[in-house]
């Protein structure tokens, strides 16, 4: 169903993540020259020679570190090592061959994978040598390449592509039904927590240090209904004057921020204890201006004291202060016991659907008609807001223009009163509505 998986792995800063970007062709991942800076696994879909398949960026593996960070980044490199097809391992020409290298060829030969040998930084004629030293790791002849200057990439593409198992099958309009979903929030509210467990594996670091997912991390998967999700785990979002201009973190937040753009469902999560922050507030908006779906998990309820009525006091104090996106579910979990984790795919589902919802046009007129007889539409300057005739444009969100005789008689709090009778007619559970007004004549609609 999914296809071929390339892994790519190496010490840190020998330039994984700079090929990485090259061939995937965007700034997926980050590039610094400080080693560490990749942590997760990152992936990536690409084609040569037609030929598709995966690439996985890692962060660099430190064999022997004890610090948490570096020990975790280890543990991601080693779950890419053992799900893919095959591994693209990551020596620096200039530096010649370490002991870390050693180390790390020995575990790629105990994993029976596939590996292609990469000599990276090959600027110049004088650094062949380090091709030859290639031999003593025990995978063959290494091949030499210049990611920043983009020399010998077709050659490596064509040893990747050579490599790929026979049996992997290309995959045919899978697309177009993989449903893009972002887990959003503030550092250190769950994100990854609550990823892992909806995967059902260690997929994203997992850490008490606020900010230990740096990248949007995109993950296929197959839910229980079916439905193939492509998850992106994104790094906390902080506040503007928290961030250093030049940080790597800045980056990591505007991919968060990217993230929520190429989304279908935005799953925005909250810490319990925290209750909603300001910054909370900016981010259901940045979702809502997005146009995006949304569910609103209330994570680490396990870890408030709960009476009578916690529960809708909480939820009605959430929405009180998000009435911007009032539409939206709420659900509460615990990311860490599991608890009540099963709902959050049920209400994805159920956002996705509404999102997704096409409206009869003769059903849509019908309700608007009611409406406008119940409550007449506003009169600005002795002329009053005619609306002729309404259409759905499109989905995700569900937009619908409304053909008028004058745009600036609309008001927003009729547009609101219009937007609540579609609700109550259509549900709409989870994604907002768009209005798109178009001045006509009468007689041009008859």
């Amino acid at each position: 169903m999914f296809k071929p998986l390339v892994a790519i792995v190496g010490r840190p800063n020998v330039g994984k993540s700079t090929f990485f970007n090259v061939i995937a062709g965007q700034r997926i991942a980050i590039v610094k020259d400080t080693p560490g800076v990749t942590r997760d696994r990152i992936y990536a879909d690409t084609t040569w020679n037609g030929r598709d398949f995966t690439l996985i960026d890692t962060g660099g593996i430190d064999p022997h570190s004890e610090d948490v960070l570096l020990s975790q980044m280890r543990k991601q490199a080693e779950i890419a090592i053992e799900t893919a097809d095959l591994i693209c391992f990551f020596v620096d020409a200039r530096t010649g061959l370490t002991h870390q290298d050693e180390e790390i060829a020995d575990i790629l030969r105990r994993s029976h994978k596939p590996v292609l040998l990469i000599a990276n930084k090959l600027d110049h004629q004088g650094l062949d040598d380090i091709i030859y030293e290639g031999y003593a790791l025990g995978l063959g002849e290494a091949v030499g390449i210049s990611s920043t200057n983009m020399l010998g990439l077709g050659d490596v593409l064509d040893e990747i592509v050579a490599r790929l198992p026979e049996e992997a099958k290309e995959t045919e309009g899978e697309d177009a039904k993989i449903i893009n979903l972002a887990i959003v929030g503030r550092p250190n509210v769950g994100k990854s927590s609550l990823t892992n467990r909806l995967l059902g594996e260690e997929r994203v670091m997992v850490s008490d240090i606020p900010g230990t997912t740096r990248d949007a991390i995109d993950t296929r998967f197959e839910a229980p209904d079916g439905t193939v999700y492509n998850i992106i785990d994104t790094a906390g979002i902080r506040r503007k004057r928290a961030i250093e201009d030049e940080s790597v973190e800045r980056y990591s937040v505007l991919r968060s921020i990217a993230a929520i753009k190429r989304c279908d469902v935005a799953l925005l999560i909250l810490d319990a204890q925290d209750g909603v922050t300001e910054q909370d507030m900016r981010i259901a908006g940045m979702i809502r201006e997005e146009g995006k779906a949304l569910v609103i998990t209330i994570n680490k309820w396990d870890l408030i004291d709960k009476e009578t009525g916690t529960l809708e006091t909480f939820q009605k104090d959430v929405l009180g202060k998000l009435v911007f996106v009032d539409y939206a579910p709420v659900l509460f979990i615990s990311a860490l016991s599991g608890k009540r984790v099963q709902l959050v795919w049920e209400e994805i589902s159920r956002v996705y659907a509404q999102a997704t919802k096409h409206v009869p046009t003769g059903a849509l007129n019908d309700v608007l008609g009611d409406a406008q007889i119940a409550v007449q539409p506003p009169m600005t300057g002795g002329r009053r807001l005619k609306i002729f005739y309404a259409t759905q444009q499109g989905t995700l969100p569900p937009s619908f223009i409304f053909f008028v005789n004058d745009e600036k008689l609309m008001h927003f709090a009729y547009e609101r009163y219009l937007e609540n009778k579609l609700r109550q007619a259509f549900d709409f559970t989870g994604t907002p509505i768009r209005f798109i007004l178009r001045e006509r004549d009468k007689g041009e609609l008859t």
